[in-house]
């Protein structure tokens, strides 16, 4: 045999690909970049819930009785649900993004590469997550500028914040959901609008006590009222009692749905 045959009949050397380290780290970098080119998202879900709340406050904080107070008080009161529903408009987001991937045929193309194609999905969380810290960051900043104040310990405000960044990584994922199994990112976009709305039917802006009696029943079992009702009470130093593990149950039973029909849908959609 002859060096040139032995040399074609040599095994190559298997592709390497990169890690999902790398696939995370490349794709959340991408998603980051993105969002930020297009402001006017990022830019509404900042600016719309500092507008809620300035409303909310000074509109009508003089007129919903909260315990007694005024308008400080119903600032406190209102404060958890503003926060999240910032985290709403934010992970929508992600929605239109996934979709866009899928329906471009992007993650497609990127199936016959040598690295995870999940990690595009990751990616797009974690980007999410970051757009929505920031959006949490100037809304409690414009919060403690109008009058909030909490003297609550260290370890009861972080886990306040703890639980509304669980809540945000929760309805990221499920946001991620909606854009995989969607036709556009116009439909994406409409699937979520409805968790959109779930603060305003919760006690996030007025007590449920206060409702009609056909809506207190969904507005006090539905998974916006325990978080919100969790994260007020640790904000200002209560006891947030069950509330707390019926929110963090909402919140990881969201997850582990939303994952489990991803990993089902996803080799589906993307295919190869």
């Amino acid at each position: 045999m002859s060096v040139v045959q032995s040399v074609r009949s040599a095994p190559s050397p298997a592709a390497t690909g990169a890690g999902f380290l790398t696939g995370l780290r490349v794709f959340s970098a991408r998603s980051l970049k993105k969002s930020f080119r297009g402001g006017e998202s990022l830019l509404m879900a900042i600016l719309l819930p500092v507008f809620l709340m300035l409303i909310f406050t000074f509109v009508m904080g003089g007129a919903i009785d909260v315990g007694g107070g005024g308008r400080q008080a119903y600032l406190a009161y209102v404060m958890p649900a503003v926060v999240l529903t910032a985290a709403g408009f934010g992970a929508s987001y992600t929605a239109v993004v996934v979709s866009q991937d899928v329906t471009t045929g992007f993650m497609n193309r990127l199936r016959t590469m040598p690295f995870p194609a999940v990690t595009v999905l990751l990616g797009h969380a974690v980007s999410s997550m970051v757009r929505n810290l920031i959006a949490t960051a100037v809304v409690f900043a414009v919060g403690f500028g109008v009058g909030f104040r909490t003297e609550v310990g260290a370890g009861q405000l972080l886990g306040s914040v703890g639980l509304i960044l669980l809540w945000i990584l929760a309805i990221t994922v499920i946001f991620a959901l909606l854009g995989l199994v969607a036709g556009s990112p116009e439909s994406a976009n409409g699937y979520g609008f409805v968790l959109l709305f779930l603060p305003y039917v919760s006690s996030g802006f007025a007590p449920v006590e206060t409702m009609p009696g056909w809506l207190q029943g969904f507005a006090q079992h539905q998974p916006m009222t325990p978080v919100i009702d969790a994260s007020r009470a640790l904000m200002n130093g209560q006891d947030a009692g069950a509330d707390l593990w019926i929110a963090v149950a909402w919140c990881l039973g969201f997850m582990a749905v939303a994952v489990w029909i991803m990993a089902v849908v996803f080799p589906r959609k993307v295919a190869r």
